[in-house]
């Protein structure tokens, strides 16, 4: 495990950091209280899941590619999911230069 990623904090800590968030409890309370309903989003919806389709992601193959450190150290410094972000980089590029 990366000791980078574990973070140490008091339990006044947690409970001061869960109660920062961007939910206006109060007035959901004082809503709620008064009866009235809760928006709802513009792009919340009903989904019709009789035309879904489930589509298998193809498995990935493993390789070995030599990579300069400075390239490594810069997607590893973004943190978890590195190797998935240097394959989108390189999709995009495969992308942009594909025939017409």
């Amino acid at each position: 495990m990366n000791k980078k990623v574990i973070t140490r904090i008091t339990l006044e800590d947690a409970a001061r950091r869960k109660s920062e968030g961007k939910t206006d409890w109060e007035r959901l309370r004082r809503e709620e209280a008064a009866g009235i309903e809760p928006e709802k989003d513009a792009d919340e919806g009903e989904f019709d899941w009789s035309r879904a389709q489930v589509t298998m992601p193809r498995p990935k193959q493993a390789i070995s590619v030599r990579l300069d450190t400075d390239v490594l150290d810069f997607f590893r410094a973004q943190g978890r999911g590195y190797q998935t972000r240097i394959n989108a980089v390189l999709r995009s590029y495969m992308k942009a230069h594909e025939p017409q």
